[in-house]
């Protein structure tokens, strides 16, 4: 956002998803084994809420997406360390897909079941979207903005991207922001699967000649950001910067990309813009690379037009975490300053032959050593929503 006012620091990073609580155990993950062959869904075993709460009558009360979310943000702000801004200036901007809908999905069937008297107080405040991020709010005394983005599987994206400019516009001086999912109940997998959208094999392979849909993931990433100057004055560790980001709209269909991904290409280019950079300049993509057939093509159409054939090294960390829909974009953008942090590109696991549609530079197989510069990340929404989003090293 060089030319948008403020530059943007980024110096706290917190993760919760399945393949490992904390960032040091999600990057072990993302270089691990993939989704294969395990089933419609990806999600967290055995969670562990008490670190977080100070009692399991408190926890109850927080459906899973806020307390994935409180776990992330705890960690973040660890990293970040004590911020320095006015608590007034320091907003929470968080993702999600659906929200609370564990909570509500649970509810329903306790109404049907034993009647209106049985529905829970606490169902509106655990259901609804926003709960995450004003639970991160209320327990860490942030004053300033606090906004919830619902934008399907681009909303992390969007937040982060939101985020930052309210930095760089001066409307904040540092910002909690992220995204944070649990939405694998049993009818959110029937409508899913019933629109062939989930894999019908149990395995997440991005881009690949037989990939057939994705793994429904869940979890959360967030990011402590900070105005640049005030972090160098405080002595903070930075771990990026957030460079630029786009948004647009395909107008063109409810759940299918747009033909080429000409929406995807403009998204792209805006945040080209936003940054003040060159396609050449780009030196690894995230990819949204969902594992399904519309998608995978239509983006690695996008990249090439906007970056050329085999031009820049792509990755799509589905094939380990899985698709968590409004936290995927937090979970990738995690997924790249660990990348920058650790020199390595992480392969796009499960990925073994390219469809005749994917001409782009796919890692797969191995990580991939890199000298780290600006990094694009993807994500793409049901309802034509597109974010992308630029971050680079420090």
């Amino acid at each position: 956002m060089k030319g948008q006012g403020r530059r943007v620091a980024v110096t706290g990073l917190g993760v919760v998803a399945p393949c490992g609580l904390g960032k040091q155990a999600f990057w072990s993950g993302l270089l691990g084994p993939g989704l294969d062959g395990t089933g419609r869904t990806s999600v967290i075993e055995e969670w562990d809420s008490s670190p977080y709460y100070d009692s399991p009558k408190e926890a109850r009360r927080a459906d899973l997406s806020e307390q994935f979310a409180v776990a992330a943000a705890t960690e973040a702000l660890d990293q970040a360390g004590a911020l320095t801004a006015d608590p007034t200036r320091i907003g929470t901007i968080f993702a999600t897909g659906v929200g609370g809908i564990h909570t509500l999905e649970e509810q329903i069937a306790l109404r049907l079941e034993k009647g209106d008297r049985r529905v829970s107080p606490f169902l509106v405040p655990m259901m609804m979207p926003n709960a995450p991020g004003a639970a991160v709010s209320m327990r860490f005394g942030l004053q300033g903005p606090n906004e919830t983005i619902c934008t399907a599987c681009a909303a992390g994206t969007h937040a982060i991207t939101y985020a930052a400019r309210l930095i760089a516009w001066g409307l904040a001086d540092a910002v909690v922001t992220g995204g944070t999912e649990h939405a694998a109940t049993p009818t959110s997998l029937a409508g899913f699967g019933n629109m062939t959208a989930l894999t019908s094999t149990g395995t997440s392979r991005p881009f690949d000649v037989d990939r057939d849909g994705f793994v429904m993931g869940e979890g959360a990433a967030v990011l402590v950001l900070e105005e640049w100057g005030s972090a160098v004055d405080r002595g903070a560790r930075i771990l990026a910067e957030v460079l630029g980001g786009g948004s647009n709209a395909d107008a063109h269909h409810i759940t299918a990309p747009s033909p080429g991904g000409v929406g995807a290409i403009t998204c792209m280019e805006l945040a080209l813009a936003d940054a003040d950079l060159e396609p050449g300049d780009i030196k690894q993509i995230n990819a949204h690379g969902t594992s399904t057939p519309l998608n995978d093509a239509a983006e690695a159409a996008a990249i090439r037009s906007v970056f050329g054939a085999d031009s820049v090294p792509v990755v799509s960390t589905k094939g380990v975490t899985g698709h968590a829909l409004g936290a995927a974009g937090a979970l990738e953008a995690a997924a790249v300053l660990l990348s920058i942090d650790q020199r390595l590109i992480p392969p796009t696991a499960n990925t073994k032959v390219l469809g005749d549609d994917i001409e782009i530079d796919v890692v797969m197989g191995e990580p991939r050593p890199w000298e780290p510069g600006p990094t694009l990340s993807n994500n793409f929404g049901f309802g034509g929503h597109n974010g992308s989003l630029i971050i680079g090293p420090a």
